[in-house]
């Protein structure tokens, strides 16, 4: 893990511009994930760049795709950690059949499972609730950043996050 975080270093920019580095023979995907977020990227970003690549979703499409779903959508409502595994989940159980219902039950299923698995760790889904506080305003995204919790609850939910992607992917 120690190569990594020097060249994590650069922060939020690299994670904007795809280029962060990592060495995955050195690390797992869970600390993949939470190491991504130290660096600056967003949980959602986070999970979804660490597991996307396995069903062929490119690093750098991951990352902006994942963008916005920080903060509970930017608006306190669900955790981003949470919404980058419903996508990951998208991408494991859907196939090119998921244009119609039937070929998106797999999905449904896993996201319910994954779903009472991460409230089950945590308490709830919401990013509001686990934070104890509205990040999609300016007080709240203040009173977050002078509690740390960017620094000590989100890496934890983005842990939470990728282990239970970890325990219930197929194995690649």
């Amino acid at each position: 893990m120690s190569q990594f975080v020097p060249r994590l270093a650069r922060g939020a920019a690299a994670c904007a511009a795809g280029s962060i580095v990592y060495s995955p023979a050195r690390m797992s995907s869970v600390e993949k994930a939470v190491e991504l977020f130290r660096g600056g990227c967003a949980c959602s970003q986070a999970v979804l760049a660490t597991y996307g690549l396995r069903y062929g979703l490119a690093e750098d499409q991951a990352l902006r795709v994942a963008a916005a779903f920080a903060g509970g959508m930017r608006m306190g409502e669900t955790c981003g950690a949470v919404t980058g595994a419903f996508m990951v989940l998208g991408l494991a159980h859907c196939t090119s059949k998921c244009r119609k219902a039937e070929g998106r039950t797999g999905a449904y299923a896993a996201v319910a499972a994954f779903a009472e698995a991460f409230e089950t760790r945590n308490g709830s889904l919401s990013c509001r609730e686990l934070l104890g506080c509205d990040v999609s305003t300016p007080a709240g995204n203040q009173a977050a950043r002078e509690k740390g919790l960017f620094t000590t609850t989100c890496p934890r939910l983005v842990r939470d996050a990728s282990e239970i992607l970890e325990a219930t992917l197929p194995k690649p």
